[in-house]
């Protein structure tokens, strides 16, 4: 509370010291919400049978975070390097878990089954990481909508039923990436957006509308085409293409050859595996932190009022190149910081715009605001 009693100077310098401290504690609240997902894995199922309930609800915590481990590591390097987890001890993995909880839970005499979620002391991790020389990244990419092209028999499907395409990308609806993929439910309207012919063309007016159905950033054309080999068995080749802001039109080619006896189904589940992994690496390497490459940039937000400055200290608040926000110039209509980053601007420019932030250059300044998408949803 300000005393009113204070000289008008004093009172003035006791509000700006009072909003500021606000602001702090609304930016530890928001880097609390938000950063701490990546470093949460969800929906780690146990199964153990053991001489009592005690002792296998032990074993089951000890085996869960074992395995909440491992995906977290997959999650944040990539795949050359998932063969490098540290060999730890029970203690070890545990000493870098921050808490636990369970979403369901079944107990007997002799046998405990459960679904927990953990979640993973970001600063210890870093350090682990940083020790072992394992190269990671953590800035979480805007959903992607998956659209599987099939090409088949001259044919061309995309939300025709069957398509064994669609299938296969949609046997992995838990993924541990940095990239959410998401599949069109292919009713009406999505028929209505887009045909496999606009999808392969990247008619991107389509596909941006599409996207923003599902509030998806980018857009994936999955094309995925049948080819009879030189052993009359059947090959797939794959153009698969990332459209959108993030990263634009970015094309993987790859073919895959049916191994021993896989059929049809085994062999696009496969290939739509190997895809995902490989988009997430991808993605990955775009946003690798690299701490020894360190900078700062002076930029302005434009603002109406307070609440439109901590709307975007929240959203500045998840980008995890970001290392520090130093607060220069508080007034009615603009807010001057300083954004202490790692890495390259172009990485910063990508992981601001995947937390709904736009960094622009006018004249000789960085004006930096909410994308419109956040102004219009009240994300």
């Amino acid at each position: 509370m300000i005393d009113r009693r204070m000289p008008l100077a004093r009172r003035r310098i006791a509000t700006v010291v009072l909003v500021y401290l606000v602001l702090q504690l609304a930016a530890t609240q928001a880097a609390r919400a938000q950063v701490e997902d990546v470093f949460e894995i969800r929906g780690v199922a146990v199964d153990v049978t053991s001489e009592t309930a005690a002792a296998a609800r032990e074993m089951a915590l000890a085996g869960g975070e074992a395995t909440a481990f491992r995906r977290l590591f997959e999650r944040l390097t990539l795949s050359s390097d998932h063969a490098r987890l540290p060999e730890l001890s029970r203690d070890g993995i545990s000493a870098y878990v921050k808490d636990f909880s369970v979403a369901e839970e079944k107990v007997s005499a002799v046998r405990y089954i459960a679904i927990l979620n953990f979640r993973f002391k970001k600063a210890a991790l870093r350090r682990l990481l940083i020790y072992d020389r394992i190269p990671f990244a953590e800035t979480l990419s805007k959903p992607v909508l998956v659209l599987p092209v099939y090409q088949a028999a001259g044919a061309l499907l995309l939300f025709d039923d069957p398509n064994p395409w669609r299938e296969a990308w949609g046997a992995f609806p838990e993924q541990d990436g940095l990239v959410p993929l998401v599949l069109p439910r292919g009713d009406l309207p999505d028929i209505a957006a887009i045909g496999p012919e606009q999808a392969l063309n990247g008619d991107i007016q389509r596909l941006d509308a599409i996207a923003a159905r599902y509030g998806a950033g980018d857009t994936l054309v999955a094309h995925g085409a049948l080819r009879m080999n030189a052993r009359g068995r059947s090959d797939l080749e794959v153009f698969v293409t990332r459209y959108g802001t993030a990263q634009v039109e970015q094309t993987m080619v790859k073919t895959f050859s049916p191994v021993a006896s896989e059929n049809l189904q085994s062999l696009l589940t496969r290939a739509a595996n190997e895809l995902i992994s490989q988009v997430n690496d991808n993605w990955k390497r775009d946003n690798l932190l690299r701490f020894g490459q360190q900078a700062v940039v002076a930029v302005t937000v434009r603002i109406g009022g307070l609440a439109d400055w901590l709307k975007v200290r929240e959203h500045l608040a998840g980008v995890a190149v970001i290392s520090r926000v130093d607060l220069v110039l508080l007034s009615r209509d603009e807010v001057r910081v300083n954004l202490h980053y790692i890495g390259e601007p172009e990485q910063l420019a990508l992981a601001l715009e995947q937390a709904d932030l736009i960094i622009t250059r006018e004249g000789d300044s960085w004006i930096l605001g909410l994308s419109s998408v956040a102004r219009q949803g009240g994300t």
